[in-house]
C-alpha cells in the first residue's frame, strides 16, 4: 500500500531536501510524486539531458525507505522550445495563440511537439528503467484539463481534414450525413470543410460532433504515443498511469480511451477549490470516485489529495478539521487503495503560492501534517479491505458523444448533463446504495438498475440492449430527450419519441418545452403518488402514456398530461422522467426500486454516508459525517466531519 506526498525538491534550496524527507518518512509516508513539471532541469537545452538532480533526489528518499511516482514532463515544456518552434503553440477559437507562461499550451497535433515530448520521455524512462525505487510513470498531468483539450490553430484544421477523409472516404458520404444541402453549405473537397469557429448564427449540429471526435482523437493519439514509449522503455517493476482532472463532463475527450492502456487509473480529488465559498455536495464528490472506478472497471489510486485551501488567484474554502480526512475515507470507502496529498510543501513563488500543503510558508508542522499522519497510521490497518472488488447493483451510463451533443446544442438555458445525471445518483447515494458510473458502451446486463440521465442518441442495436435487460427484470430509469438522435447528431425521421426506445417506456412524445434557468412547472402525482406535489425545472417532455402508468403530470391549464411515467416491460420496469424533477420524487422512486430489486441499501441521518465493503464475511462499514453537526450510525457517534470505519461480523 503506498502512502505519501506530492514533492517538488526543485522547488527549495538543496539543503532543504534532508529535512523534507525526514519530515514525509515521519508522516509514516513510503512514496513521493516527482518530476512531472521539471523538463527545463532535465532538458535545460536541446539535446542535453541531465537527469542528476533527480539522481540525487532519489538516492536520498531511498535512503528513507521511500518510492517514487515518477511524472513525464511534457506539461510544461521548456522556454527554448517554445521560442524555438512556436507553431507548437495551442490557439483559441477567436486564433489568439496561447504564450508561453502557463501550462499545457501545447498543441496536440503539432508534430514538432510530439517529436520533443518522445525524446523527453524516452530518454527520462531508459535512464531510470533499473531503478527500483521508482515504481510507477505518470504520464503527462491531467491532460487536457483546464481548457487545454481544444486548439483551433492551422494544424488542428489540416489534421482534421484528413480525420474527416478518413472517416468518411470521399465528400458526398459526409455532405449526405451532414445534410449539407440546408443553408447551402455544400463542399466540393474536404479542405472547404471549416473549423466551428465563430460564425453567424451557429455551425451545422453533425459537423460540431465532428470536431469533438476529432479533438478526442487528437488527445487520446498523444496520451497513447507516450503511453507506448514508457512501456518500450520502462523497468518490468514499473506501472504506468495518468492522473485524471475533475470536470470529466466538460472535457473534449473520451477517458475511457485515455486510461485504457493503462496499468491503473489515478485521480486528482479536489472537494473544493479556489472561489467556492463551500465544498462540492457530498454526493458529487463520491459519484467522482465511481466514474473513476468505472474508467478501467477497478479500483484506482489517488495521486493529489486535497489537504489544505486551494487557489492559484482567489483562495476558496479552508476545510474544517478532519474534513479533509474525512473526504480521503470516502475516497478510500469508494475505491481508492493508494493515496497522495498535494502538496507536501506550499510553494512560496509561481502561480500556486496559494495552493496550501500539508506544511504551511511558515516551516509549520501543525494541524495539516498531523491530520495526515493520523490517516496513514489509521488505514494502514485495512489495505486488505481497500484492495477488494466493489460489486455495485446500480449503474448511472453516459455517452461522451451524447454529452457532447448537448454541449453544442443546450436546447435550455438550464440544461448542464452533469446536474442532471446528479439528479438521478443523488436519491441513490442517499440510500447508501453502490453506484458504478460507466460509458453506455459497457455490458450492464449484471446491474439490476440503470440510470439513464438525457440520453439523446441511440441506435437501434443500443435500443435492443436496453430491451433485453428490461425483459430480464432490470429496470431503468431514463429521462428527457431519450433517443432523439442519430450518430451524425441528427433527428430521427418519422420516429415518434423516444425513438427506438418507445416501446419499452411505453409512452409517446409529440410535444416539448424548454424551460428557462429561473423557470419552473408545478406537477401533481397520481396512484401511489395521490396528492404529492412538486415541480420540474429545465425542460418537460409533454408524455402521451400508450401502456405506461402516469405517476406525476403537468399542473397546467393547456398541457396537463404525463411528467413523469412508469411502464412494465417483460419482467421489468422501465420509468420516463419527463424533466428536471425535483429530489423529493425521485428519492420515493429510489426507495421503491431499492426494496423491489432487492439492491442493499443502508438507512442513515442526512448528512452521513455510509458505505460497507465487505471481505472475509465481515462488514466494514466506513462512516462519513459530511456535516458540522454530530451524527450517529447504530451505536457509533460521530463528531462534525469525523470519519470512522467499523467492523461487523
Amino acid at each position: 500500500m503506498y502512502l505519501g506526498v506530492d514533492y517538488y525538491p526543485e522547488h527549495w534550496p538543496k539543503e532543504m531536501m534532508d529535512e523534507d524527507i525526514l519530515g514525509i518518512k515521519k508522516m509514516h509516508s513510503n512514496i513521493v510524486r516527482i518530476g512531472e513539471f521539471a523538463w527545463h532541469l532535465m532538458e535545460p537545452k536541446e539535446g542535453n539531458y541531465d537527469f542528476s538532480f533527480f539522481d540525487e533526489a532519489i538516492e536520498k528518499l531511498k535512503n528513507q525507505d521511500i518510492n517514487v511516482m515518477f511524472g513525464t514532463p511534457t506539461a510544461t515544456f521548456p522556454a527554448w522550445l517554445a521560442k524555438k518552434y512556436p507553431t507548437i503553440l495551442s490557439e483559441d477559437e477567436d486564433g489568439t495563440v496561447r504564450s508561453f507562461g502557463g501550462r499545457r499550451q501545447y498543441c496536440y497535433n503539432s508534430s514538432v511537439y510530439r517529436e520533443f515530448s518522445a525524446r523527453i520521455t524516452e530518454n527520462l524512462v531508459k535512464h531510470y528503467e533499473n531503478e527500483q525505487a521508482i515504481i510507477a510513470w505518470q504520464i503527462d498531468n491531467e491532460i487536457g484539463h483546464e481548457g487545454s483539450d481544444m486548439c483551433y490553430c492551422k494544424t488542428c484544421h489540416e489534421e482534421f481534414h484528413l480525420f474527416l477523409e478518413n472517416k468518411y472516404e470521399n465528400i458526398d458520404t459526409l455532405n449526405r450525413e451532414y445534410g449539407t444541402i440546408f443553408w447551402g453549405q455544400t463542399y466540393n473537397h474536404f479542405n472547404e470543410v471549416p473549423m466551428p469557429t465563430k460564425t453567424i448564427t451557429t455551425h451545422n449540429p453533425s459537423l460540431k460532433l465532428d470536431w469533438a471526435r476529432f479533438r478526442s482523437f487528437s488527445l487520446n493519439r498523444f496520451t497513447k504515443e507516450q503511453t507506448d514509449i514508457v512501456r518500450k522503455y520502462k523497468g518490468e517493476h514499473q506501472f504506468v498511469t495518468t492522473n485524471i482532472a475533475g470536470g470529466f463532463f466538460s472535457k473534449w475527450f473520451d477517458h475511457e480511451e485515455t486510461v485504457k492502456d493503462m496499468d491503473f487509473v489515478s485521480y486528482d480529488n479536489y472537494p473544493v477549490w479556489g472561489g467556492l465559498t463551500e465544498p462540492i455536495p457530498p454526493a458529487e464528490i463520491a459519484m467522482t470516485h465511481d466514474f473513476n472506478r468505472g474508467l478501467l472497471n477497478k479500483n484506482y489510486w489517488i495521486v493529489e489529495e486535497l489537504m489544505g485551501a486551494q487557489g492559484h488567484d482567489i483562495i476558496g474554502y479552508l476545510p474544517r478539521p478532519n474534513q479533509a480526512k474525512m473526504w480521503s475515507y470516502q475516497a478510500f470507502a469508494h475505491g481508492c487503495t493508494d493515496m497522495l496529498y498535494f502538496r507536501w510543501r506550499g510553494m512560496t513563488k509561481g502561480a500556486e503560492q496559494y495552493c496550501y500543503g500539508i506544511v504551511g510558508h511558515d516551516n509549520n508542522y501543525g494541524r495539516r501534517y498531523k491530520e495526515v499522519q493520523n490517516v496513514f497510521s489509521d488505514i494502514r490497518n485495512y489495505e486488505e479491505v481497500l484492495k477488494s472488488e466493489i460489486k455495485s447493483d446500480i449503474a448511472v451510463l453516459y455517452d461522451y458523444e451524447n454529452i457532447w451533443s448537448w454541449n453544442f446544442q443546450q436546447q435550455s438555458s438550464g440544461f448542464d448533463f452533469k446536474n442532471e445525471l446528479m439528479r438521478l445518483y443523488t436519491p441513490f447515494y442517499k440510500l447508501n446504495t453502490h453506484i458504478d458510473v460507466v460509458p453506455v458502451s459497457r455490458d450492464f446486463s449484471d446491474y439490476k438498475v440503470l440510470l439513464v440521465p438525457a440520453l439523446q442518441i441511440i441506435d437501434e442495436a443500443l435500443a435492443e440492449r436496453f430491451r433485453l435487460f428490461a425483459e430480464n427484470g432490470g429496470t431503468v430509469i431514463f429521462t428527457f430527450r431519450t433517443g432523439i438522435k442519430d450518430h451524425n447528431n441528427n433527428i430521427y425521421l418519422k420516429q415518434a419519441l423516444p425513438g427506438f426506445v418507445k416501446d419499452i417506456t411505453g409512452v409517446e412524445i409529440h410535444e416539448i418545452e424548454a424551460l428557462s434557468a429561473e423557470q419552473i412547472v408545478p406537477v401533481v402525482g397520481s396512484g401511489q403518488f395521490e396528492g404529492v406535489r412538486s415541480t420540474c425545472s429545465v425542460w418537460r417532455d409533454i408524455i402521451t402514456p400508450v401502456t405506461a402508468e402516469t405517476l406525476f403530470t403537468y399542473e397546467d391549464p393547456f398541457y396537463s398530461e404525463a411528467a413523469l411515467t412508469k411502464n412494465s416491460y417483460g419482467k421489468g420496469t422501465v420509468y420516463y422522467v419527463g424533466g428536471g424533477i425535483e429530489e423529493d420524487v425521485l428519492t420515493e422512486i429510489a426507495k421503491t426500486i431499492v426494496e423491489n430489486q432487492q439492491v442493499d441499501h443502508i438507512r442513515s441521518e442526512d448528512g452521513l454516508e455510509v458505505y460497507n465493503r465487505v471481505i472475509d464475511k465481515k462488514v466494514y462499514y466506513f462512516l462519513m459525517n459530511h456535516t458540522a453537526e454530530t451524527k450517529s450510525f447504530d451505536s457509533t457517534t460521530l463528531q462534525p466531519y469525523e470519519s470512522k470505519i467499523v467492523c461487523r461480523n
